[in-house]
């Protein structure tokens, strides 16, 4: 199993690479389109390789997604762990009436209590 997973991760690697390599052309990021720059004193842009860009929206998507899926199950998580609790104390109240009423013991020996 171990080599599987050694062998998965080789082959993502290997993928990365190619594409990194493949995608080395320089191109320029602008924080915002030309004709609005001109109306703004902070408008910068940058030069770096495309396959810097590439993995960095695939990076900011993975953790968008895992942020949203997060948040969407912080309070299923929240009353999982309330219903535990609701749960184990039930399994509590039965095992007292099961004492009480001699659940589990022989029927002739409940009988005779």
């Amino acid at each position: 199993m171990r080599f599987i997973r050694y062998f998965f991760l080789g082959a993502i690697a290997l993928v990365l690479i190619i594409v990194a390599v493949a995608n080395r052309q320089p191109v320029q990021l602008q924080l915002l389109p030309e004709d609005l720059a001109a109306f703004v004193p902070f408008a910068g842009s940058i030069t770096v390789p495309l396959f810097l860009v590439i993995f960095a929206g695939v990076l900011g998507g993975l953790l968008i997604g895992f942020v949203w899926e997060y948040l969407r199950e912080f309070k299923i998580r929240n009353d999982l762990s309330k219903s535990t609790k609701q749960v184990k104390s039930l399994e509590r109240e039965v095992g007292k009436l099961r004492a009480k009423t001699g659940e589990g013991q022989d029927e002739i020996l409940a009988l005779l209590d």
